[in-house]
């Protein structure tokens, strides 16, 4: 097998070319309210899943289908085969999108893409991951008529909310085998500023239950020799942390960022800090936001301050979210936290902690080809230095993908950049120029992989 050696110069100006359908489709897909979380109308979802399909479709994908999943939404898959012997790629994204409030303080309608002074096109899912989507229909697009190696797509449809796609694939691994996955669904610190993710932190979670009344009694009769579960509480997890802010949980470990640093402005801009307000914990930003554990109570259920009444609480349930290091063993750090937890008896409350889930984490091998394969695009399309960074948040389908081709290589990228993307919040965006050098480098990545491949 021989193959022509790809032109960055050629691809450059096609994706260019293309940007006009690439952002139509794109605005049409922010426009659907496929919100995948339970409560939410399902006909959206449903709606976005053939909107991707149709997409695809008209990419060149002709195999673009449903693929029903048990127990949740389904996803899109397809398959495009490439020349005999070249790698097989897995193209992953999901369409699904987190909630957008009226009370999180939308400055346009989050269902409407909306193209501001900044040049950013605003909307709910407009980075993530329906920029995701949009790299991986103009990738489709210029190398459906003649791919360079073998593309396998899948597109999840819950990715935002508890996925039932991992226990799919770890069920069906047959249809899973590949030998690189390009997954975009991250992004770089800054636009203009390449990067490939080689780390994701895990997410571990569970709930943890303090009871020491059998039921709410008049705080001024009572208060001062029986205590309240609000109190107990506080005091247990305030010892998650200690004095500088870093979690301090028994058997929870975490290590020290080898790759670039965190931006200090780009991290104070998009995490919100307010003026005056310090960082938590010790080491360094990107030691604290990539590569060491930080658990957050993300949930609890007491009375509001408008229903508050002279009482004491009886029993208080708060939910745990904890973000483990690459490479670490997901069970081992829950079980470190419910262990701790439990052994938390102040007052000799009762104190009751019920798993929730363990959330896979991720650590590249960046002696991989493929690894030097994508920055060596990123490169070549940028035309500067490629950043190796981590991310804090998790993506656990792509343990679940690596149990069925472990010696497969993870390729994790996108436009959805920490400055100003603002995922998950109001006025999410993403740079139509950053979604642009992305689109050229993911064809010039297909490219290199199936030129290596033909030796």
């Amino acid at each position: 097998m021989t193959t022509t050696p790809a032109d960055p110069a050629a691809i450059t100006a096609a994706t260019k070319d293309l940007m006009p359908d690439v952002l139509a489709r794109h605005a049409k897909l922010v426009g659907i309210r496929s919100i995948a979380f339970p409560g939410f109308p399902a006909e959206p979802v449903h709606d976005m899943a053939q909107a991707v399909i149709d997409m695809l479709k008209d990419a060149g994908a002709s195999t673009a289908r449903l693929q029903e999943i048990p127990g949740g939404y389904p996803a899109v898959v397809a398959e495009i085969e490439g020349p005999e012997g070249s790698p097989r790629v897995l193209l992953y994204a999901h369409y699904d999108v987190q909630p957008a409030a009226d009370d999180q303080g939308w400055t346009s309608d989050p269902w409407t893409a909306t193209t501001k002074d900044d040049g950013r096109i605003y909307g709910r899912g407009a980075a993530d991951d329906k920029s995701g989507l949009a790299m991986h229909y103009a990738t489709i697009a210029q190398l459906a008529a003649n791919p360079p190696c073998h593309i396998q797509v899948l597109v999840e449809g819950e990715e935002e909310t508890i996925s039932h796609l991992e226990e799919f694939v770890e069920k069906n691994p047959d249809r899973f085998r590949f030998d690189v996955a390009v997954i975009a669904d991250v992004g770089p610190q800054a636009v203009n500023r390449p990067a490939i993710t080689t780390a994701m932190r895990g997410d571990v979670s569970c709930t943890i239950t303090v009871s020491t009344l059998s039921a709410p009694v008049h705080s001024g009769l009572f208060g001062g020799a029986a205590p309240d579960a609000m109190t107990a509480m506080i005091r247990i997890l305030a010892g998650l942390h200690d004095e500088n802010g870093d979690t301090v949980i028994p058997g929870v470990t975490g290590e020290a960022w080898p790759g670039a640093e965190m931006d200090e402005a780009i991290y104070r801009q998009g995490s919100a800090i307010l003026d005056g307000v310090d960082y938590l914990g010790t080491g360094s930003l990107s030691d604290r936001v990539w590569s060491k554990p930080s658990v957050t109570v993300i949930g609890m259920d007491v009375p509001s301050v408008a229903e508050g009444g002279n009482v004491l609480i009886p029993s208080v349930k708060a939910r745990l979210s904890l973000r483990i290091a690459p490479g670490v063993d997901p069970e081992g750090q829950l079980t470190a936290l419910m262990d701790h937890l439990r052994a938390q008896t102040p007052w000799n409350c009762k104190v009751e902690v019920e798993r929730v889930k363990a959330g896979s984490n991720f650590k590249a091998d960046v002696s991989a080809p493929a690894i030097g394969d994508a920055e060596a695009a990123l490169a070549e399309i940028y035309g500067k230095e490629v950043e190796r960074i981590g991310s804090g948040g998790s993506i656990p389908l792509v343990a679940s993908l690596l149990k069925c081709s472990p010696q497969a290589s993870v390729v994790l990228w996108g436009a959805q950049d920490t400055e100003h993307a603002r995922i998950h919040a109001s006025d999410e965006s993403v740079d139509p120029a950053e979604l642009e050098r992305m689109i050229a480098s993911q064809v010039l990545l297909l490219h290199r992989l199936g030129e290596a491949a033909a030796g």
